[in-house]
């Protein structure tokens, strides 16, 4: 059962870096949470009032405070578990999706904080028609032509009265043909090129989605097909039972890859529900299976399925705590400490049974790639890596990056953070 906490005026109720897994419901009196933004690196100040929640991020995404919550009053709390603010959502579902639109209204200005980072302001100006074709152009031009099709057809699709229509449309016929014409060849030899020892399934969200009742949402897409366009309207989301999933942004008037998606993770969510043009490109690596909900079956997937949606608020936890944490390493100035922050970051990436036990660790990961989670040139990028290579800290190999002491890595960052508060 919930209980009620009373709390003295100046009590710390929990600390930034606590491990906590507690969820509270403020009644009485007034908190402050206290952090540190990851983008000025300066304390931040946000204030509870009762009848709010607090501390539900941290306790399920199962990472550490981020904040130190502190009772300015003396106040009441209820404070639950995990599994009894499970329960409590289950009889409210208008709850879960009040809460689901708040952390896309949190995570969306994350993005445009990245955004402003990464992004060039020509593709800011721009209309999205007009990024649109620009994007299908990149697909052209790194001959990815199945891709090229699909935001062709879909820039005509939501834009029908599209300047340079006609110019769209021969892109989109001279694509198709290449793509016909490559269908034809025989398949290469060697492999995929997708396999990824580092990726992880969430088998806790696939098996609960994988219910006879969501059968009727499930979509196939094939390989190099684009299921959502960047700067297209956005109508549905879409979750992952089976394959991987490429997202990419539209970086001066270049193609860049962000992540990959794997079994039991989301996308498109947020132009969902903030209604909002789609901020990424998602196109299938491999054969992808996925579950697809609209607007019009969102609210009743909630209301007759309360634990999935559970699982979604779950997963924008964690998707929140990502963003926060790459826009902290595009925000650090000292460059090595960036590209050490990096190589942290995918540490943590690797769930702690499949962790080795010594400090060294192989990641499967490019200079490209890293350059990319740094917001650095490959030639910057490539310079520091060099000189950590020289000092012997790693190895680089064409497809891993061997770091011989990820804790020395960590403490680097950690010390930078100390420094610089």
């Amino acid at each position: 059962m919930p209980n009620l906490v009373r709390y003295s005026k100046q009590s710390i109720i929990y600390f930034a870096g606590d491990s906590d897994d507690r969820i509270f419901i403020l009644q009485t009196g007034t908190v402050i949470l206290t952090s540190i933004d990851p983008e000025y690196n300066k304390p931040s100040v946000e204030t509870i009032k009762p009848g709010e929640f607090f501390g539900v991020k941290s306790a399920l995404g199962h990472f550490v405070r981020e904040e130190t919550a502190t009772s300015t009053t003396e106040c009441t709390a209820i404070v639950m578990t995990i599994a009894e603010f499970d329960h409590m959502l289950s009889i409210n579902p208008q709850l879960i999706f009040k809460m689901l639109h708040a952390f896309s209204a949190q995570l969306r200005r994350i993005h445009k904080k990245i955004e402003s980072i990464l992004d060039d302001t020509m593709s800011r100006r721009r209309s999205q028609p007009a990024n649109m074709r620009t994007l299908a152009q990149c697909f052209f031009d790194d001959e990815q032509y199945r891709s090229c099709c699909d935001v062709c057809l879909k820039l005509l699709h939501h834009f029908p009265d599209a300047p340079h229509k006609q110019e769209i449309k021969k892109l989109y016929n001279n694509s198709k043909m290449r793509y016909q014409q490559l269908a034809r060849l025989p398949a290469r030899m060697g492999g995929s090129g997708d396999q990824n020892p580092d990726f992880v399934v969430n088998f806790a969200a696939l098996q609960h989605f994988q219910l006879p009742a969501f059968k009727r949402f499930s979509k196939l897409y094939q390989p190099g097909q684009v299921i959502i366009s960047e700067f297209e309207p956005g109508d549905s989301f879409y979750l992952i039972q089976e394959g991987r999933v490429q997202t990419l942004k539209l970086v001066a008037e270049a193609k860049k890859n962000l992540d990959i998606l794997n079994p039991g993770e989301f996308f498109g969510e947020m132009a969902i529900l903030d209604n909002s043009p789609r901020s990424a490109t998602c196109m299938a690596i491999t054969k992808v299976r996925c579950l697809e909900f609209n607007k019009d079956n969102f609210q009743t997937l909630i209301a007759g399925n309360p634990h999935a949606a559970f699982i979604l608020l779950k997963m924008f936890c964690k998707r929140i705590y990502d963003q926060k944490r790459r826009l902290k390493i595009l925000t650090t100035k000292d460059l090595p400490t960036r590209i050490a922050a990096v190589f942290v970051m995918y540490d943590e990436m690797i769930p702690p049974a499949m962790r080795p036990s010594d400090e060294k660790r192989v990641f499967f990961v490019t200079v490209q790639e890293i350059a990319h989670w740094a917001g650095l040139s490959q030639e910057a990028a490539q310079d520091e890596i060099s000189r950590y290579a020289e000092r012997h800290k790693i190895e680089v190999l064409t497809e891993t990056i061997t770091v011989f002491n990820i804790g020395d890595m960590r403490r680097q960052v950690e010390m930078h953070e100390l420094v610089h508060l």
